[in-house]
């Protein structure tokens, strides 16, 4: 598997895992979204926001893209509905970016500034995989806290593991 399959890989299964937490979340209601879970960034809400501070910092770094400035607790959409839109428009950006990229330039580095305004260079497959893996780590802090908050009786969270969309796509 080259480079750019593995992470198209992962810009699809990005897309499927938020699909499932999305509709989990949307299931509990705004109450249950908003209230203190004890999360790094409290609630369901915020930390779904925050994904997607990260998600827009980290691909503002790479040439040609939107410029973004947040702070990493803020919340750009107070609004689910709103944040729901936003997150299917920016896995869509994810898997179009994926699809453009060359083998040349995931094989190259990228120079970035990061919200301290520190400047590093590192390998642009490497600066992907701490994307996805940053992606990843805070999806499981929500998909814990729509556990403490309650599906329903007998339900669980939904599976959004690696393995568990590549079984389904047959990869």
């Amino acid at each position: 598997m080259t480079d750019k399959t593995y992470f198209a890989t992962l810009a699809a299964y990005n897309c499927w895992a938020n699909g499932k937490l999305y509709a989990a979340a949307e299931a509990l209601g705004d109450a249950a979204r908003r209230a203190d879970r004890q999360g790094f960034f409290g609630s369901i809400h915020n930390t779904l926001n925050h994904i997607m501070v990260g998600d827009r910092l980290w691909l503002s770094r790479f040439p040609g893209q939107p410029a973004y400035r947040y702070r990493l607790d803020e919340v750009p959409y107070p609004d689910f509905d709103a944040l729901k839109a936003a997150r299917a428009a920016q896995d869509q950006t994810f898997i179009d970016f994926i699809a453009a990229m060359t083998p040349d330039y995931l094989a190259g580095d990228l120079r970035y500034t990061n919200t301290r305004g520190d400047t590093f260079t590192m390998p642009v497959r490497l600066v992907l995989g701490h994307v996805f893996n940053h992606q990843t780590h805070h999806r499981g802090q929500v998909h814990h806290m729509i556990g403490m908050a309650g599906m329903g009786a007998g339900e669980e969270p939904p599976a959004i593991d690696l393995i568990y969309y590549l079984r389904e796509v047959g990869a």
